[in-house]
């Protein structure tokens, strides 16, 4: 089958080490390309690179996820930063805003992972709890909880009322972005998910997909980019 969606993936750039080698990579947990393969589309992964390219590339793409990652630096939303706030990583904010921006330009399908769904958040005017607790198993360590869908939501039509997730946080949504809507809750209220309501597909969650074998989420934005 040579005409599945091509969904772009961000990654991350780090020192990374493999065989004789210590060097530089783009890294992306496997997961998500299996996850974007099992929901019948093919991967391009998405180094950071210059934002000035951000538009042309996202014009190449059926969809686009920005994928879980480090915290988002609390200056991109006007604020002072927290001491439990984790290392900026500078060249992959102004990278995935830009594709995030491109993506809602152009009505390309989004889904924003963890990290993702905050940078979309962040990207329309909203801000960030810079720490929460439990949410997290242990350092490295996903655990899991229950979310509850909204009904109605684009995020309820995709896994149902309610759903047992892996999760690994400690930053969520605070002021909500212009236009976005709050999709799914956790027990304690955190906002698990985010989408923007009218014909674009633009959806993000808390929890980590590609760490679970759950394809619903991933095969609804491959449907929307098909």
């Amino acid at each position: 089958m040579t005409d599945r969606p091509l969904i772009g993936v961000s990654t991350y750039l780090e020192p990374a080490r493999w065989g004789v080698w210590e060097l530089e990579a783009a890294l992306l947990p496997a997961g998500y390309p299996r996850l974007v393969q099992a929901a019948g589309g093919l991967t391009a992964m998405l180094p950071p690179d210059d934002p000035a390219y951000a538009a042309g590339v996202v014009a190449r793409l059926d969809g686009l996820v920005i994928a879980g990652g480090p915290d988002v630096d609390p200056s991109r939303y006007g604020a002072e930063r927290d001491p439990r706030c984790g290392p900026e990583a500078r060249a992959r904010d102004g990278w995935e805003l830009a594709l995030i921006e491109a993506a809602l330009d152009s009505g390309t399908p989004l889904l924003g992972v963890c990290r993702g769904m905050q940078l979309l958040n962040v990207a329309l005017g909203g801000t960030l709890v810079q720490h929460i607790d439990g949410h997290a198993e242990a350092v490295g360590v996903y655990g899991r909880h229950g979310v509850k869908p909204v009904p109605g939501s684009l995020c309820a039509g995709l896994v149902g009322e309610e759903v047992s997730v892996p999760t690994y946080h400690h930053q969520a949504v605070e002021r909500l972005g212009a236009g976005l809507v709050p999709s799914a809750y956790a027990g304690d209220g955190t906002i698990e998910a985010v989408e923007l309501p009218g014909p674009r597909w633009v959806l993000g969650v808390q929890w980590h997909p590609e760490m679970g074998v759950d394809v619903r989420v991933m095969a609804g934005l491959v449907g929307a980019s098909s």
